[in-house]
């Protein structure tokens, strides 16, 4: 098991585990209100994010640094050749008229293009303003008015046509350009006649406080927001991030690290996932798709060593491998797979964080036979070298985690937003605790307020809101950032999230409940797909819960009943019902009575973006939800 053999070589650089010190803070009644990292970068003093490629390129031009899908095949892209292309399209964009200062928008899926666009932007002198592929044409309207970008890329005929759309009424419409139209060839033949020196030149007059980019926030509650990120906030976050984890790789897998970007690029994790890769020389690939049928045959082609995602991804690895089983008539041997995989887990962090002994000779056994039947199947399914993964976005469930750890992957969370440039806080390699989202990110200090409020402070917090000083200030006090999250810290420094401050729900009775921990346990147990917790003003605690449309084509399957089966009926079967009450008894484990979910009722559809009622990064709009569901929430509460 490589995560065994990777612990034991840690034992001979115990300098890699504890190289990040914390220190923590604790108030009058000795409760830790603060925890502080050292930084492991030394602050940006010159130059910009621009940079990276050539510095590559000079420094070590052979090197791989990507891989591109061409042809069928993973073809290597050198720094040299990468930086080339990197100043072709930036003189292009200058050709096209992109002053210094000026913004181009990207709308695009995450895609090779992305990279060679966000990196000769930049080179010329620009701010990228990246725009999810799914966005609406008057979510595209608002981004592009208020950030005033002059360009627009997109990557299909689809997103051209709703550009155009949204910004028709514009008094000077953006000039569009279309990856899928020969977009960087185009660019490339319309700057071919400026000399290189316009493009160093644009570099050199770029500074680390210089903005970068202007990053708009998934609008949960309004209006997306620009966040002003500066080249210093990117190299904060990225430099860090990379001292933080690639020594792991170095010294302790001893593997070349290499990895396979599917999150979208108009997400700051996925941002600042790929300025990090090229700093440490890491190699990426690209993938456009989330979905596990169209990830899957691309995890195993490119065969990453470490992934960043979000625990739909981890869910879906799990789901897909328990239905498997069940479709041949083993779900129950998956089952205890899954019971043994988390005691093994379980003991093997005990013995890692000397609690324990570790596993006996009986649990270790158990794990060498489902390692044989199970295990050794999900490691398949993700390429077969994946040793470690990071989780963000929101709690990944602690006996998932134990799972994919007793399957050789330990799994690292962290937490951050857009205006932290993603990680404020990241499990430190090799001292995984499994529930919490890992210690501040070095260079910086998180501390729980009196209320509960998180709040963050270090070179990876954003300096504004574009174009709006009110929201600016309400959030941003005496340098530290207001998160509206709310959480603890223990007494290693070690960050809890425990829920939304505006989300948390009074009930009638006075208890205050955090619908979070509900729903992201519930989200995490087949045959749920999304879900909302209600219960404001109300007696009890009740549920609004979608079923996963994979897991209903499963469901039906197994059962032998017709796959056209409508959803109306199958929402009124007892045995579904069965099914999603233990997934809410699972729910309800994590709290007390009085917050547990005492009704559910199963609604026909999905929480999607094209209804509104999810954000390009999977957060539920609560409003739109409770809005279009007024009349099933009031009859959980009837009588």
């Amino acid at each position: 098991m490589g995560v065994r053999k990777d612990l034991k070589r840690a034992k001979q650089h115990s300098d890699l585990m504890d190289r990040t010190p914390v220190e923590v803070v604790r108030d009058s009644a000795g409760v830790v209100r603060e925890a502080r990292t050292p930084p492991l970068a030394r602050p940006a003093v010159t130059g910009s994010t621009a940079d990276l490629p050539f510095t590559n390129a000079a420094e070590d031009p052979g090197a791989v640094v990507l891989r591109r899908r061409l042809g069928g095949r993973w073809r290597p892209v050198t720094a040299a050749a990468f930086a080339r292309e990197v100043t072709a399209v930036a003189k292009g964009f200058i050709a096209a008229g992109l002053e210094p200062g000026g913004r181009v928008a990207i709308m695009s899926r995450t895609r090779y293009e992305w990279t060679v666009l966000d990196f000769a932007v930049w080179a010329a002198g620009g701010q990228s303003v990246p725009v999810y592929a799914t966005s609406s044409a008057d979510q595209v309207e608002w981004i592009v008015r208020d950030s005033g970008a002059g360009h627009v890329v997109t990557e299909t005929a689809g997103n051209s046509a709703t550009v155009r759309a949204g910004t028709a009424g514009h008094r000077r419409p953006p000039r569009v350009w279309e990856i899928d139209d020969g977009a960087l060839a185009a660019l490339t033949a319309l700057g071919e006649h400026l000399p290189d020196k316009e493009v160093t030149e644009r570099r050199a007059a770029l500074t680390p406080e210089t903005v970068a980019t202007l990053c708009y926030t998934s609008g949960t509650t309004g209006r997306p927001k620009g966040c002003v990120l500066t080249h210093a906030n990117l190299h904060a976050e990225a430099a860090n991030t990379v001292e933080l984890l690639h020594p792991v790789f170095k010294e302790v897998t001893r593997q070349t690290a290499a990895t396979l970007l599917f999150l979208p690029l108009a997400h700051i994790l996925g941002r600042t996932l790929q300025i990090a890769c090229l700093m440490g020389r890491i190699e990426i690939g690209h993938c456009p798709s989330i979905k596990p049928d169209e990830l899957r045959p691309a995890l195993k082609e490119f065969r990453p060593t470490f992934l960043v995602g979000v625990p739909y991804l981890f869910e879906k690895i799990h789901d897909t491998g328990r239905a498997t089983a069940e479709r041949i008539g083993r779900g129950a041997s998956f089952d205890r797979a899954h019971r043994v995989a988390v005691r093994f887990g379980e003991a093997y962090l005990n013995r890692l964080l000397g609690t324990g002994k570790g596993p006996g000779p009986g649990l270790l056994a158990a794990w060498a036979l489902y390692d044989l039947l199970v295990y050794r199947r999900v490691r398949a399914e993700l390429g077969g070298r994946l040793r470690y993964a990071i989780s963000g976005g929101s709690p990944l469930d602690r006996d998932l985690n134990l799972f994919f750890n007793a399957a050789g992957i330990i799994v690292y969370e962290g937490y951050g937003l857009t205006e932290t440039t993603a990680a404020a806080t990241l499990v430190p390699p090799l001292r995984p605790r499994p529930g919490t989202v890992g210690r501040p990110v070095p260079g910086t200090t998180v501390r729980v307020a009196e209320d509960g409020e998180v709040l963050v402070r270090g070179g990876i917090v954003f300096g504004s809101y574009w174009n709006d000083r009110a929201a600016t200030d309400a959030v941003l006090r005496d340098g530290w950032f207001a998160t509206g999250d709310l959480g603890a810290l223990d007494e290693d420094g070690y960050l809890t999230i425990t829920g939304r401050k505006k989300d948390i729900l009074v009930t009638s009775g006075g208890k205050n409940v955090s619908p979070a921990v509900l729903e992201d346990r519930l989200r995490s147990r087949p045959p749920i797909g999304q879900c909302l917790v209600v219960g404001d003003n109300r007696p009890f605690v009740a549920a609004l819960i979608t079923l996963d449309p994979d897991a209903v084509a499963h469901w039906l399957a197994v059962r032998g009943l017709p796959a056209g089966t409508p959803l109306s009926e199958v929402i009124r079967d007892p045995r579904m019902r069965a099914d999603v009450q233990r997934a809410v008894d699972h729910a309800n484990e994590a709290v007390s009575r009085a917050e547990s979910i005492r009704a559910f009722t199963l609604v026909e559809g999905e929480f999607s973006e094209d209804n509104g009622m999810l954000t390009p990064s999977l957060k539920v709009r609560r409003h739109e939800v409770t809005a279009a569901y007024a009349d099933e929430i009031e009859a959980l509460y009837a009588g």
